[in-house]
C-alpha cells in the first residue's frame, strides 16, 4: 500500500447506469487511504463519473449530480429524435458542473469512450469540447437520443467499449480497475421475460469481450451484489454507493495487511 501511493495511479471506469454508483464509492475508499489517480478513462456513467472526479468535485458533489439529475422528465421526451429522451436537454445540466466546457480545465487527465453510430466507430475524446462527449457517452440507446458532434451521430461508448483501459495504457504505474458490469450466476426466477433475458445476454456479452483488459488491471474491483440493482432505478443509488464502498474499503485493508515482499 504505501508503495501504490508513490505511483502513479490510472482508474477505469465501466459503465453501467445506476450501478455507477459504485464507482463514487470506491473513489471514497481511496481517497480514505490517500490515493489519488492521475488519470482516468471511463464509458458512459463511468465518463460521467470520471468527468467529475477529474474536476475535483467533492464526493457529495457527485452523489448530488446523480440524484438532482433526472434521468426521466416530462419536458425531455421527443418526438423528433431517435430516443425516447433528447439528450441535448442536460447540456445545461451539467454546465452547472463543467462551467468551462473543455477537458484542459480539468485538474486529471480523462479518456472518454462514445460510438460513431454512422461509422460505426469507437472513438475517444480527450482535448477540446467537454460536454457533448460526455452527453454522447452516457446516450444509452434507445431510451436517450445520439448526440450531434463533429457532423456525426455519437452514442453510448460502452456499445463498443465498455472498460476504456485502452487510453490509459504506457500513462500510469498502477491500474485500478472499477467494473459495475457484472456477471454472477443467477436464479431462473430472474429470467422469467424477455427484458430479464436481453438483460443477462447483454451483460454476457459485454463481459466477454471485455475480460481480457479486466485480467489486465493491478488492481479490480468488482462488485457481485450490484447485478440486483437495474441499470435505470434510481432508488438503488445509495446501495450502490456502498457496495462500492465497503467492497473497496475492504479490499484496500487486505492490501494493507498483505506482508511485503
Amino acid at each position: 500500500m504505501n508503495d501504490l501511493k508513490t505511483k502513479s495511479i490510472g482508474l477505469v471506469l465501466s459503465g453501467g447506469g445506476v450501478r455507477g454508483m459504485a464507482h463514487i464509492g470506491l473513489i471514497q475508499a481511496l481517497n480514505e487511504f490517500g490515493i489519488t489517480a492521475s488519470v482516468v478513462g471511463g464509458s458512459s456513467v463511468g465518463a460521467l463519473v470520471g468527468a467529475l472526479y477529474a474536476n475535483g468535485n467533492s464526493v457529495l458533489d457527485m452523489m448530488a449530480f446523480f440524484k438532482e439529475t433526472p434521468l426521466f422528465k416530462y419536458n425531455f421526451l421527443t418526438i423528433v429524435k431517435p430516443g425516447f429522451i433528447d439528450t441535448d436537454r442536460y447540456f445545461d445540466v451539467f454546465k452547472a458542473f463543467f462551467p468551462d466546457d473543455t477537458f484542459e480545465a480539468l485538474h486529471k487527465k480523462l479518456h472518454v469512450t462514445a460510438t460513431n453510430l454512422e461509422k460505426g466507430d469507437l472513438e475517444y475524446f480527450s482535448e477540446g469540447e467537454l460536454i457533448r462527449p460526455l452527453l454522447a457517452s452516457a446516450a444509452l440507446p434507445p431510451v436517450f437520443s445520439p448526440v450531434e458532434m463533429n457532423g456525426g451521430l455519437y452514442a453510448d461508448g460502452g456499445i463498443m467499449n465498455n472498460f476504456p483501459l485502452e487510453p490509459l495504457m504506457g500513462k500510469a504505474d498502477y491500474i485500478i480497475g472499477s467494473n459495475v458490469s457484472v456477471v454472477s450466476e443467477l436464479n431462473k426466477k430472474h429470467l422469467k421475460n424477455s427484458l430479464q433475458l436481453a438483460g443477462r445476454v447483454t451483460g454476457l456479452m459485454i463481459y466477454a469481450i471485455n475480460r481480457k483488459k479486466l485480467e489486465a488491471c493491478d488492481l479490480l474491483m468488482e462488485f457481485k451484489e450490484l447485478e440486483h440493482i437495474g441499470v435505470l432505478d434510481r432508488k438503488g443509488i445509495e446501495k450502490a454507493y456502498l457496495i462500492g464502498y465497503e467492497n473497496t474499503s475492504r479490499r484496500l485493508e487486505e492490501l494493507l495487511k498483505k506482508p511485503q515482499l
